[in-house]
């Protein structure tokens, strides 16, 4: 069964050179997520739909080979190969051997359908495996059927080529770590790479006062460092000589669990040769600091950081250059990182563990200190600076490149109490969510090492982020409404009474207004039934040079209306409108489409006074008032 329900791996062992290939044996060599090469094999022979299995197992070494997809993904293409044959070779006992591809019997298209069907069983509810599984099936079945010299059978085909019925399930994105939570991290690398620093600077001083062991005995810790540090006596034998029971100091490096009376020597002494290598070499669980601190200060994935090699690294003036490769996308970047303090750097560089700064050169200058003796063994050329000294069962010291697994558990050891998933790939959304409240929200600058596309699906989950993203969302609303919605200008019958004289000029013209349409205002020109409109072609409703379509139902709304004294019976014939309007429309419907209009016709009524809207009341009263509107707002309905 799948661990926790989501994934489901294959333990066969995978080496980057397994040795001679059994016949019928299919196999590709693809990267892994650090650039190391991986061989997958896929044994056609372990099923009794041997046939089949061929077929698909060559469409898939093609597939891989032509996508140059990565370990990942050829190995999921594997499994969905193992887990089809696997029921071929269940539900067809007695005809799995005649199982083809180009046959029609038996009838794989029900068998593809029926397999589909049973995914989901497999896994909980929206795992994104069984429809992931059923497309990665059928694209190989619909490689087959574009070769012309490759039989497929017809129903097959036709079948392989629709989509699937199976749902794709849904991803959980990854939400970015707070503030505190990334603080305590970069303080907690910092912390673990000065302990990794002192136990490695003590081990070097160590071994450089040693001996050979076997002239100065196979006990003392410096002589066993300096056969290590030299390389004169293999792991296997040295653990062999050494006496038991251990010194103190030699005990020291062996774990309480492991010092047991019932653990064999032979572990004993295997994990004693680590502790001792680890004097002098960093290992997996030492490089989860530097990947920390690096995510944090640069900004990029934690595939790209690891990948760093001694030919992606530059030191400048002002700091560092770094070339960085992301094998997902395909893209190759080249940063620029600033010293913060150009004075006294190297003094920055030795003190760092007492300043917790995320300054990129400082944090390479240490890791390339920290693997220098481990780049000088390692073959590989140019050297990764992610390198970790191993010693696997067979008791060979192997310096290989940091894998950097298990970052839970170096959460853990540092006593972190953080919130959400232990992932380094939220650090990475913590500087994206940081940039984006730099930048205010914009994209082309918030993604700059990858698609804008990938931003979208990717990082504008986070919760900041999408705080941020609400606030650019509201602001360019209020803009919009601030200048959709800015109310008319109201003037009392001394403001009207001046209008045209020489001393009101500058005023209308801090308005907007000119000498024509002041006059026209005057006349009566631009009249609009409940206001007049200082420019119905402008208007903030429609495109510009277009009458506006909205007037006089949104005129209490715009900016262009003007408001006088003689339109106060108009006004109240529309407010019998409103409260009209609002006995037919629900509270909800009516606050949507008029409450605006509402408030605004409510304020120019409150300024004026009874004895004027008794005159208007007596205008409407005797019929000289009407009041225009077009036939569209007779017909309000509560939709």
């Amino acid at each position: 069964m799948p661990r926790r329900g989501e994934r489901r791996r294959d333990f066969r062992h995978d080496d980057p050179d397994p040795g001679p290939v059994r016949i019928g044996v299919r196999q590709v060599v693809t990267p892994d997520a650090t650039g190391k090469k991986r061989v997958l094999r896929f044994d056609p022979s372990q099923f009794a739909c041997r046939t089949l299995a061929e077929e698909l197992a060559d469409e898939w070494v093609e597939y891989i080979e032509v996508t140059a997809r990565r370990t990942g993904t050829a190995s999921n293409h594997r499994q969905v190969l193992r887990l089809f044959c696997e029921y071929v070779d269940a539900h067809l006992p007695d005809r799995a051997a005649k199982a083809s591809l180009a046959r029609e019997d038996p009838d794989l298209a029900a068998v593809l359908l029926a397999w589909e069907q049973s995914l989901p069983a497999k896994w909980p509810r929206r795992s994104t495996r069984p429809g992931a599984f059923a497309a990665n099936l059928r694209i190989l079945i619909n490689r087959r059927q574009q070769h012309p010299d490759r039989v497929l059978a017809a129903r097959l085909g036709r079948v392989a080529a629709q989509h699937h019925g199976l749902a794709w399930g849904t991803t959980q994105e990854l939400d970015e770590f707070s503030r505190k939570d990334k603080a305590a991290l970069v303080r907690a690398a910092w912390d673990d790479v000065a302990r990794l620093r002192r136990r490695l600077r003590d081990g070097w001083e160590m071994a450089a006062v040693g001996g050979h062991p076997a002239e100065h005995g196979w006990s003392r810790m410096p002589d066993l460092l300096w056969a290590l540090a030299h390389r004169t006596v293999s792991p296997l034998e040295m653990a062999q000589k050494i006496p038991f029971p251990l010194t103190p100091e030699l005990a020291a490096l062996i774990p309480d669990n492991i010092r047991t009376e019932g653990t064999s020597s032979g572990m004993r002494g295997h994990v004693l040769l680590r502790g001792l290598l680890n004097q002098l070499y960093p290992n997996e669980r030492d490089l989860h600091a530097f990947r920390v601190l690096l995510v944090a200060a640069t900004g990029h994935a934690p595939e790209e950081v690891t990948g760093l090699t001694e030919d992606s690294v530059e030191f400048t003036e002002n700091g560092i250059r770094l070339t960085m490769t992301k094998n997902r996308a395909r893209r190759i970047h080249r940063r620029a990182f600033t010293r913060m303090d150009k004075v006294n750097a190297v003094e920055h560089v030795r003190e760092y563990a007492d300043r917790p700064r995320l300054e990129v050169s400082a944090i390479v200058r240490q890791l390339m200190e920290t693997t220098a003796p481990l780049r000088e063994l390692c073959d590989a050329r140019p050297a990764p600076l992610f390198l970790q000294g191993t010693l696997p069962p067979n008791w060979q010291f192997t310096v290989s490149r940091g894998r950097l697994r298990l970052f839970g558990r170096w959460v853990e050891e540092m006593g972190l109490d953080l919130e959400g998933r232990a992932d380094i790939r939220r650090l990475r959304k913590s500087v994206k969510v940081e940039k984006a409240v730099a930048f205010g929200g914009r994209i082309t600058d918030i993604a700059d090492d990858h698609h804008e596309e990938t931003f979208r699906g990717h990082y504008a989950q986070g919760t900041t982020l999408r705080m941020i993203s609400g606030q650019v969302i509201t602001t360019a609303q209020q803009s919009w409404f601030d200048k959709a919605t800015a109310g008319p200008v109201v003037l009392d019958a001394a403001a009207e009474a001046v209008l045209g004289e020489e001393e009101s000029t500058p005023a209308l013209r801090e308005l907007g207004l000119s000498a024509e349409q002041v006059e026209d205002l005057r006349s009566g020109a631009m009249e609009m039934g409940v206001t007049s409109c200082r420019d119905p072609f402008d208007s903030p409703f429609s495109r510009p040079g277009d009458l506006c379509a909205v007037a006089p139902l949104r005129c209490l709304e715009c900016r262009n209306a003007w408001i006088l004294p003689s339109h106060l019976p108009q006004l109240l014939l529309f407010q019998d409108h409103l409260e009209e309007l609002r006995t037919r429309l629900s509270p909800v419907h009516f606050q949507t489409l008029w409450g605006q209009t509402a408030a605004n016709l409510a304020a120019v009524l409150a300024e004026r006074t009874e004895a004027e809207t008794a005159a208007a009341r007596w205008h409407i009263a005797e019929g000289t008032a009407t009041l225009q509107l077009p036939l569209a707002a007779r017909a309000e309905f509560d939709a």
